[in-house]
């Protein structure tokens, strides 16, 4: 294979090895008797209920997909709501899922698919907080530059379903929660901001997270926060019955990639499945490993940048990733490299990232177009469709987050 053959392979058996069809089934008991629920949300959600009922049959209940991520099921259905800001639909559809689980008794049985994405789509606010001011303070924190993380920890603090509410509400049923994890370090409590993991809650935290990243939060969520939120800690007997576990995360996806890349002949450095930074000095820092690399090797690694908005372009992580690291090698010899989000979707475009080679920046300037000017602007997406160097999959039903490979020729 050429170079970016094998860099696009590596990335698609990345995301292969995170297919629910492909990895749900080995971690599903046998369906109990009784009745069972089956909820869920996030980007995968659709498919993992798809491989539920290809294991269980069909099964009663309702998940929350993506636009454009739904998946033919028998029983469960499914909705489509927006990500990466919530609307009316997502919030419709939580308040579904939250009558489903009313009323249910001991004898009773919940399969909860969590996967990325469900921090948008399983989007209930708290009582006081209008679904407007919640998508206002959505999109100024992504526009901030804030880490996942922080994120995650402000939408936990101003929710009623996550940080446990969600399980909770399932009591005295027993609930399994099976996850796909996009989160740098795996824990379960950070996936979709953990709907059925408790959380002590720290408000003062969260209003400290949104002056750091100099955001203005409406002023129903700064009083709701000021007066201490509403929290669920891990040991509240209603979260007693609750089982969560992640069974496909970003490091199989980076070890398949690995084991593809060797048997094409590549020594592999995998520096990690939870890097985070800004996007653009990520890159800077990998050029520099790249240029002093001894290949055939490919270097590897995970996890979930972050961008923050400068101009008025249109991109998001991976592809800014990408660009960047196209400027910093500057045309070197014999470097190749491709920067994608594993669901398909980088920021908010329906395209999973780009690919870069020596040629890169000789392609931009025979088109006149201008990659120093595209990186301030925030504009990576318009830039690689411009050279022909987008990556895009449509929905690819799963998410382990982002993926990149930087390969050295020997």
């Amino acid at each position: 294979m050429t170079p970016p053959d094998l860099l696009r392979a590596m990335f698609d058996r990345a995301v292969a090895v995170a297919d629910p069809m492909q990895s749900l089934a080995a971690s599903l008991p046998p369906k109990p008797d009784g009745r069972v629920i089956v909820i869920g949300a996030g980007k995968a959600s659709a498919r993992m209920a798809e491989a539920v009922e290809a294991a269980w049959g069909p099964c009663e209940g309702l998940v929350i997909t993506r636009y454009g991520y739904g998946r033919p099921c028998a029983g469960i259905e499914i909705v489509e709501a927006a990500h990466p800001v919530p609307d009316a639909v997502g919030v419709a559809a939580t308040r579904r899922i939250l009558d489903l689980l009313a009323g249910l008794g001991e004898g009773d049985f919940v399969l909860a698919l969590i996967s990325g994405g469900g921090s948008a789509l399983l989007c209930a606010p708290a009582d006081g907080i209008a679904l407007a001011e919640k998508q206002a303070l959505t999109q100024a924190l992504l526009a901030s530059g804030a880490p996942i993380g922080d994120i995650n920890g402000i939408r936990k603090e101003i929710s009623a379903v996550k940080g446990g509410r969600l399980a909770a509400t399932a009591h005295p049923a027993r609930m399994l929660a099976l996850m796909i994890s996009d989160v740098p370090g795996d824990d379960p409590g950070d996936i979709a901001s953990g709907p059925t993991v408790g959380h002590r809650g720290d408000a003062a935290r969260a209003l400290a997270t949104l002056a750091r990243w100099g955001v203005v939060p409406p002023a129903s969520i700064a009083a709701f926060l000021t007066a201490g939120g509403d929290p669920l800690p891990p040991d509240d007997p209603r979260l007693a019955r609750v089982k969560n576990v992640i069974y496909a995360a970003p490091a199989q996806s980076l070890a398949a990639a690995a084991d593809l890349a060797r048997a094409a002949g590549y020594d592999v450095d995998i520096l990690g499945d939870a890097l985070e930074g800004e996007a653009r000095e990520v890159a800077m820092t990998h050029a520099a490993l790249a240029r002093a690399a001894k290949g055939p090797r490919v270097i590897l690694s995970g996890g979930e940048l972050t961008v923050t908005r400068r101009g008025d372009g249109v991109g998001g992580p991976n592809a800014e990733y990408a660009l960047a690291l196209a400027i910093a090698l500057d045309g070197a010899p014999g470097i190749h490299a491709i920067a994608c989000d594993t669901d398909g979707v980088d920021g908010a475009a329906e395209v999973a990232g780009a690919v870069i080679g020596p040629d890169t920046l000789g392609q931009a300037a025979g088109l006149s177009v201008d990659p120093t000017e595209a990186l301030a602007r925030n504009d990576a997406h318009n830039f690689f469709y411009k050279i022909k160097g987008q990556v895009v999959t449509g929905p690819t039903l799963t998410n382990v987050n982002d993926f990149r490979a930087i390969l050295i020729e020997g």
